[in-house]
């Protein structure tokens, strides 16, 4: 999954670690990421946590996607600043999930996210809009 994600590769996330429901991605904060008040625009903080979720809630196998999600900005983050998202599974149930990561700077906590999954499938490969069934 996560080889196919250009949003991700565009923004230079790299996956770092991987396994059954955990995942760790890197990012630098970049020019092109910094808002008019010269700290990181809060959606890439977003972006870089939301992909650990991702990773971490699609490591066992079936395909899942996010039902929903939270972030708490605890520090500002600058241009130049390599950020770790580190991503870890709390609770399973059913075909949903519950996910927390941590996006640091170095050994300080910038951002905490907590996401909620939901399996939709039963393996890999894109997920068709609900209309796309009746364009076949």
């Amino acid at each position: 999954m996560f080889a196919a994600d250009e949003a991700s590769a565009r923004l230079g996330i790299e996956l770092v670690e991987s396994g059954a429901g955990k995942a760790v991605c890197r990012m630098r904060v970049t020019r092109a990421m910094v808002n008019g008040h010269g700290i990181a625009h809060g959606g890439h903080l977003f972006l870089l946590a939301d992909t650990a979720f991702a990773c971490a809630c699609n490591s066992r196998g079936p395909v899942t996607v996010a039902a929903g999600a939270d972030i708490a900005f605890v520090a500002p983050v600058h241009e130049d600043d390599v950020l770790t998202a580190t991503a870890e599974e709390r609770i399973l149930f059913g075909r949903n999930g519950v996910y927390d990561v941590t996006v640091r700077r170095g050994d300080v906590v910038v951002a905490e996210f907590r996401g909620r999954s939901r399996a939709v499938g039963g393996g890999a490969g894109r997920l068709q809009h609900p209309r796309s069934r009746d364009d076949r």
